[in-house]
């Protein structure tokens, strides 16, 4: 008899790997029912972090949009799950054992299924909490692989991973390939090898089209026991995104396995909607590229939905690179150039990091390291000269132990500054907090919500959930929609007031400070020298001095202040932009030395 495979829709990951933000509730909901009357899904994906905060951003409740999104796959018998970050819960950062447990138990209530756990760093002391949480609180605990490629990464070392989770007690495991280049013939090995030593454990796979392994790997995992593979739907499927459901379906199929017809009038409709959702105003934030697949992924092993926000910072560093060129009489560098050389520098940069798997956080502080190495390079300084701190504490062990050898030039560096490896658990250097959080809530004078949902959202993302409840965030959320709607012809109305850019040659100003470094927008937003100062004349005065992790400034962006912070002792040497000037993400504002 023909062996059954099953799909899950991963219509939340979709967007977010196209782009920035994902549907409204209203126009999830409306969606839903076209979904379940395709009658080929199994599961769907429904929320996660990202899921959490865009709707903060939006200045909307996420707490409802789990409700309303959840209820009517659960009215059809379609189980939901959601994607969480082990130690960072639902954030990019640390949180509180206290505060992860109730994540569990809001989300069941809400009517999430299935929580999908992973560690960025694979390490089993992030994930045994979430298993335990999960299990507690009678969700099914799918414990997640973060999947590369490298002479690390072998199925033993996986495979030692999976035994530890099922001590814990998980009831189904994830191959989470969220760069795509697991290769296909290593993934099936490692299938095989759970579905031998554990049969009773339920197998998924998630893989990314970006580098183009995913069709064979979707068939090879298949052919090797998967039980479930998650999917897309056009227009969002393929490039940096995921396989569509029709091919992998027909590919199957045709192998012998036994797969759900598809209603092909219901799928049209979710395309038709997830169209409507793009032109309404979702499109405005997808970047073109992430609809196209690059085989240049596989060897830097970076995460297909990464590429828009790389190729942003590229653009930013582009005209202080090319500055330096001249004037050292060389040659300009094109942005394709600079992204093969990114590529290269990623390739060099992440074994001597201990090979941490390409996803959130990590592979931002590997791009970011690189990134860094490649503009010290060109200016023909050292590498390694600025890592940053949350880098540092990857590095540091604080965050959980790297699946590789840290290179003997990164040990030396850490001593050099003095800087000392966590040698404990890393969920030990994050006291509870819960009782802190709900006196806040007394103060506010807030309800903790049904099921204490709102108090788990101010405690997981505080700062955007304060600018939820006060109105800021759909204020922001409303002027950067005007923003995006002009570029795009549309007419705007400006809602706060900006300080016009002083007319400053920065590239002669670099050019006139041999290597000066330059200062840059960490974000989209306004320039704020001094927190609560108006005057546009408060930059500080030219020379300065900031120590290594002083705030230089900050950008105020649509969810709030972020900090530019000096990476070494440095002297101000020109100031390029006056207080509350608008900036763009990488625009260079000061030079220090």
């Amino acid at each position: 008899m023909a062996r059954e495979v099953k799909f899950s829709l991963v219509y939340r990951d979709m967007w977010q790997s196209a782009g920035k933000y994902v549907p409204r509730v209203d126009q999830l909901t409306k969606v839903a029912p076209a979904i379940i009357q395709m009658n080929c899904f199994d599961r769907v994906e429904t929320n996660g972090g990202a899921f959490e905060q865009v709707n903060l951003l939006y200045g909307e409740n996420p707490n409802r949009a789990v409700r309303e999104w959840t209820a009517p796959f659960h009215a059809a018998g379609i189980q939901t799950h959601m994607l969480e970050r082990g130690l960072n819960g639902l954030r990019m950062n640390p949180v509180p054992a206290d505060v992860r447990e109730l994540m569990f138990k809001v989300k069941k209530a809400q009517g999430t299924d299935i929580s999908r756990s992973f560690c960025g760093l694979n390490d089993v002391r992030n994930l045994k909490l979430s298993v335990e949480y999960a299990k507690k609180a009678g969700m099914i605990s799918q414990a997640a692989l973060s999947i590369t490629h490298s002479p690390v990464h072998t199925v033993a070392y996986y495979m030692a991973i999976v035994d530890k989770l099922v001590e814990y007690g998980c009831d189904e495991i994830c191959l989470k390939d969220m760069a795509g280049i697991g290769r296909p013939n290593v993934l099936a090995e490692l299938v095989r090898e759970i579905k031998k030593k554990h049969p009773a454990i339920a197998i998924q796979y998630h893989g990314h089209s970006g580098p183009g392994f995913s069709v064979a790997s979707m068939l090879e995992v298949a052919r090797a026991g998967a039980d479930y593979l998650d999917v897309a739907v056009e227009p969002l499927s393929w490039g940096k995104v995921h396989p569509d459901v029709i091919t992998i379906q027909q590919m199957l199929k045709s192998d012998g396995f036994l797969v759900k017809d598809i209603n092909m009038d219901a799928y049209m409709d979710v395309r038709k909607l997830t169209q409507e959702f793009i032109d309404d105003f979702l499109g405005y934030w997808i970047d073109p590229n992430n609809a196209q697949m690059s085989s240049l992924l596989v060897g830097c092993g970076l995460p297909g939905g990464m590429m828009g926000s790389m190729m942003a910072d590229l653009k930013g560093f582009q005209n202080a690179i090319n500055a330096g060129q001249r004037a050292r009489g060389k040659a300009e560098l094109s942005l394709d150039s600079l992204m093969v050389m990114l590529f290269r520098e990623v390739e060099y940069v992440w074994p001597r990091l201990g090979y941490p798997p390409l996803v959130t956080p990590f592979s931002q502080y590997v791009k970011n390291t690189a990134l860094m190495n490649l503009m010290a390079t060109l200016q023909g300084k050292e590498r390694w000269s600025t890592i940053d701190k949350d880098t540092w504490n990857m590095i540091l062990g604080k965050m959980g132990q790297l699946p590789g050898p840290l290179a003997p030039e990164i040990i030396q560096l850490a001593k050099e500054k003095g800087l000392e490896f966590y040698e404990g658990h890393p969920q030990d250097a994050f006291p509870n907090e819960l009782p802190k959080f709900e006196q806040m809530m007394r103060e506010e004078g807030w309800d903790e919500g049904e099921d204490r949902e709102e108090l788990f959202e101010l405690a997981m993302h505080e700062r955007q959930y304060r600018d939820y409840r006060s109105g800021l965030a759909k204020e922001r959320f409303q002027a950067e929609l005007e923003e995006k709607k002009a570029k795009a012809g549309a007419p705007i109305i400006i809602q706060r007031p900006v300080v016009e850019m002083p007319k400053v040659d920065v590239e002669a100003l670099t050019a006139a400070h041999p290597g000066a470094l330059p200062v840059q927008a960490v974000a989209k937003g306004q320039l704020v020298w001094q927190i609560d100062v108006d005057d546009a004349s408060t930059a500080p005065a030219v020379g300065t001095a900031f120590k290594a992790g002083d705030a230089i400034a900050y950008i105020q962006t649509y969810y709030g202040l972020e900090p530019v912070v000096a990476a070494t002792d440095c002297r101000l040497l020109a100031v390029c932009a006056a207080q509350g000037a608008k900036l763009e993400k990488n625009e260079i504002f000061a030079l220090v030395k």
